[in-house]
């Protein structure tokens, strides 16, 4: 049985019928007469002056009067706005007489028509039929989105819900996008137009990460494969261009070389830094000044791409999702059932009023895009988040912005470059932007405000003010922490602190550091004592060539916050946020490093056990020292090899959630290799080789200690150099032992050059060859 629309039936069945809902079954099949939609045959009439085609135009402007009571402007469906433009009722008329109406345009749904699918358990189901899409209409519904209100006429008085019209440059653009989305690639190609072509390539560029060369070449072979009179464009640098229309685009800010200012607004004509008065401009070889800055910043301004989340309804619909579809149940599933959340909501309650206002954060971090031929450079981008997206969506890439891009560490001058979004943060705030909410078809004005920034822990001092090295690191504590110099490194102790004044832990002074806890957890610092401090403080100004001595007044205060200059963000309950992705990774490093007691990770180092030593605790974990040596007993807390050789089976045999494991892959952790060398075997010959096996991991030359001498640190400055038990000092190679057997496995000698590795298709080094240059 198969379901048709009246549409396709209705120049036999019905002719131009306005009637209630009728099912009519002929053999086998089922025709729709949707209510109150006649014959629209008119619209393919070619003749507009006939009286059937003036007839259904004013048809269509009753049902468009219907269906939108009161409204003054709707979308013009003629062939040349293609429903883009907003025009008035007498405009829609004239210009569907004189152009025409979109011929495919016969469902009115831009007007207020219902698609109405019908179903039944009887008959074939539409939904279970792939639809067909046709590329260039997605393409011009592309447009469609980017240009929501095309529209060159004035707005009339008091029309609030009409969006704003374009100016020419926009409208320009527009313009050059759609003849480009209604050209065809070449005469007679329906299947893609000319902007369809390049959204497609473009599109297969980004998602396998082409180089532009790559690029061009693919483009050029096209072309080439293409009828000789095509339209496709001859490089990426063309295809771009055509594109422009459709990016958000993005400002090109010149920065002081030092760091010192950016050459924006009030100082965007100087060609001197006014601080260090470095040149703006780099000095060619003829001592002559070039129009080549020294840095540059790239900005992506933040308006529009917020407003570009309200120009696709389903977006616009997910952005009010934290406030009509969350369930408040007390489980921490999203930003907004946190307290930081809907304490501001409370000390803001006309923000938090209309859904639509934008929350967002911010992340920055740096990373070396070259990898390793350059391991001193860092790039810096500038994220924001929108948190009002449901948690599935929010932290997903397609909606993470880059607001910013650094091209060096830019350390604590980081505020030098936060200026202009700061500059457009207040203004979000104070004024919004007007902005078209595709969801509901009206305009409102858009208002955003920064919650939070979340940073790894050096990061976290560059955005926050307050240094995160030193002995007052902690941004909590500030000069309450508890610290001191342990094992080589600044270490914070006192967490006992934080408990409950009647924890049974604040009188055990065994487990812990000998001493009982008697003390108050450190007091916390309002938002307003905080501001206030600040305020009473005098910073150097920012830049490379400004010395970094603060004084003790400043304890570990480098900076006064720009985010401090938005209205709200002194009342902020919680401003910054550690990146838990890098504190899990280093507290499991730490603690798997420790408990299977691998160097170079494990903190049972001979001088954590020395500073038990000089703490006067934990007796049994001290160093054993003979005439010239000491020697480290296994901690009680670290694994045997039977038992690291259990947990690690346990490991390989974890089921992750998304349905993978590792059963059959090689998993073995750095304590489990054996160090081995290959020595000649001196019975057989130099073609056979034994294994010499490496041990004594925990034997450590050490002279004993100085009482008179409490400083670890200088005890003996051949500590150091013999932790790494060189093999010279550990290996007797005048002593041979037995070849390597394992249990179980008979064994016997074999050539050395008999035994072939397969190396498959793995790469080799030519030393004869120069670095890999390939872009990859």
């Amino acid at each position: 049985m198969t379901w048709l629309c009246i549409s396709e039936w209705d120049r036999a069945l019905t002719g131009g019928i306005r009637k209630d809902f009728v099912r009519i079954q002929h053999d086998c099949c089922i025709v729709i007469v949707v209510p109150g939609k006649m014959s629209r045959r008119w619209i393919q009439n070619p003749n507009r002056c006939a009286g059937e085609y003036l007839d259904g135009i004013e048809d269509f402007i009753d049902f468009t009067r219907t269906h939108n009571p009161g409204a003054t402007r709707i979308r013009c469906p003629c062939r040349r706005c293609n429903n883009m433009l907003w025009e008035t009722i007498e405009h829609v008329r004239f210009h569907l007489v004189r152009n025409g109406m979109i011929e495919t345009y016969s469902t009115w749904n831009h007007h207020g028509e219902q698609v109405d699918i019908a179903s039944s358990s009887g008959a074939t189901r539409m939904d279970n039929v792939e639809p067909i899409v046709d590329p260039n209409e997605q393409v011009r519904d592309i447009i469609h989105d980017a240009f929501p209100f095309a529209s060159t006429s004035s707005t009339q008085e008091g029309e609030d819900d009409v969006p704003t019209p374009m100016d020419s440059a926009e409208f320009e653009q527009y313009e050059n996008l759609l003849r480009n989305a209604n050209q065809e690639l070449y005469p007679g190609c329906e299947r893609f137009s000319v902007l369809t072509a390049i959204v497609e390539l473009m599109h297969g560029k980004i998602k396998y990460r082409m180089s532009n060369l790559c690029f061009d070449y693919f483009l050029g072979v096209f072309k080439k494969m293409l009828p000789t009179d095509n339209c496709l464009p001859k490089d990426h640098r063309q295809a771009q261009k055509m594109l422009s229309g459709l990016g958000l685009g993005y400002e090109k800010i010149h920065a002081c070389k030092n760091n010192c200012m950016l050459f924006y607004k009030e100082y965007e004509t100087l060609d001197t830094c006014p601080i260090c008065n470095e040149s703006r401009f780099k000095q060619t070889s003829q001592n002559r000044m070039s129009k080549i800055p020294q840095k540059v910043m790239r900005y992506l301004p933040l308006k529009p791409r917020l407003q570009r989340l309200y120009m696709s309804t389903h977006t616009a619909t997910d952005m009010r999702w934290h406030k009509e579809k969350r369930v408040d149940d007390d489980v921490m599933r999203h930003p907004a059932d946190g307290e930081a959340w809907k304490d501001f909501d409370r000390t803001f309650p006309e923000f938090a009023a209309d859904p639509r206002n934008v929350r967002l954060g911010l992340a920055t971090d740096g990373f070396n895009p070259y990898g390793v031929l350059n391991q001193h450079h860092s790039t810096w981008p500038i994220f924001v988040f929108p948190y009002n997206l449901p948690p599935w969506k929010c932290m997903r890439k397609e909606y993470m912005m880059m607001t910013g891009l650094i091209t060096e560490d830019p350390g604590r001058s980081i505020d030098v470059y936060l200026r202009p979004l700061v500059d457009e943060l207040k203004d979000l705030w104070t004024n919004g932007v007007r902005t078209y909410d595709k969801s509901t078809k009206k305009m409102f004005t858009l208002r955003a405000a920064v919650m939070w920034t979340v940073n790894d822990f050096p990061a976290y001092a560059m955005v926050s003010g307050w240094s995160t090295k030193g002995y007052m690191a902690c941004p909590v504590c500030k000069e309450d922490v508890t610290s001191g110099w342990h094992a080589g490194k600044v270490c914070y102790l006192g967490h006992r602190r934080w408990l409950p004044w009647d924890h049974e832990w604040q009188e055990n002074d065994i487990e812990f550091d000998g001493n009982k806890e008697r003390r108050a957890k450190p007091r916390e610092w309002s938002s307003d004592q905080i501001l206030e401090q600040l305020n009473h403080l005098d910073f150097a100004p920012f830049g490379k060539t400004v010395s970094r001595t603060r004084p003790a007044t400043h304890m570990n205060w480098t900076h006064k916050s720009m985010f401090f200059e938005l209205p709200y963000w002194s009342k902020l309950k919680l401003r910054h946020n550690l990146d838990v992705m890098h504190v899990e990774k280093n507290v499991f490093d730490t603690l798997m490093g420790t408990i299977l007691d691998i160097k170079g990770k494990t903190k049972d180092t001979p001088k954590a056990r020395l500073d038990l030593e000089r703490m006067g605790i934990r007796k049994g974990l001290w160093l054993k020292r003979g005439s010239d040596k000491a020697i480290r007993d296994l901690a009680f807390f670290s694994m045997k090899p039977n038992d690291n050789k259990e947990f690690l089976q346990f490991v390989s045999s974890v089921k992750f959630p998304d349905g993978t494991w590792y059963d059959d892959d090689p998993y073995i952790l750095a304590n489990m290799a054996k160090q081995v060398v290959y020595l000649n075997d001196p019975k057989a010959g130099n073609d056979w080789k034994v294994v010499q096996h490496m041990d004594q991991r925990n034997v450590y030359a050490i002279p004993k200690l100085d009482p008179s001498n409490n400083d670890v640190d200088v005890v003996d400055q051949r500590l150091d150099s013999s932790m790494e038990n060189d093999a010279h000092t550990l290996l007797d190679t005048n002593v041979v032992q037995e070849p390597f057997q394992i249990d179980g496995v008979s064994s016997r000698e074999i050539p050395i050059q008999s035994i072939t590795i397969d190396l498959g298709d793995l790469p080799r080094y030519d030393p004869t060859m120069g670095p890999n240059n390939d872009d990859d």
